[in-house]
């Protein structure tokens, strides 16, 4: 697994625990390692090999906890708060913030009340008249989904 493919995973943690409400510290510091770990340098899993997870420290915004995590996932290919967090909020809920209008709140009220996780589940439920129940879409926004859904589907 290279830096870009570790930094993407933690960029994609925070977005979605972005979406579930979560801390903003904690958002804010998997941002952080991931934009360094991204533009390092060095293979990640070559200063694991070398130096364990000790060694990753030196990386700015790489602590303890998220260098645990970046050895685990270069080990088994995913770490445990990966796995707990799209347990509860699977990773597809991400690509509904790909169409137009639908930002992290928007998303998040979509998944957390109307159990929206996927483009093909929100086509389905724009479909039926759904938007009209969510609260903070008004006509604009509304037309705005409808229209980045036409252009994917």
């Amino acid at each position: 697994m290279d830096n870009e493919s570790i930094a993407r995973r933690f960029h994609r943690l925070a977005a979605l625990m972005e979406i579930r409400g979560d801390d903003p510290f904690r958002l804010r510091s998997y941002r952080n390692a991931a934009e360094a770990i991204e533009v390092w340098p060095t293979p990640l899993k070559e200063i694991t090999e070398k130096g364990g997870a000790a060694a990753l420290q030196t990386i700015p915004g790489v602590g303890k906890a998220i260098a645990g995590k970046v050895v685990e996932l270069l080990e088994k290919g995913t770490f445990d708060a990966w796995e707990r967090v799209t347990a509860e909020t699977p990773e597809t809920v991400l690509d509904l913030m790909e169409i137009p209008g639908v930002g992290p709140k928007t998303a998040s009220l979509l998944h957390q009340r109307f159990k929206v996780s996927s483009l093909e589940e929100l086509k389905i439920f724009v479909a039926s008249g759904g938007l009209d129940l969510v609260d903070g879409i008004g006509p604009k926004s509304a037309e705005k989904i409808k229209e980045g859904l036409k252009a994917m589907f």
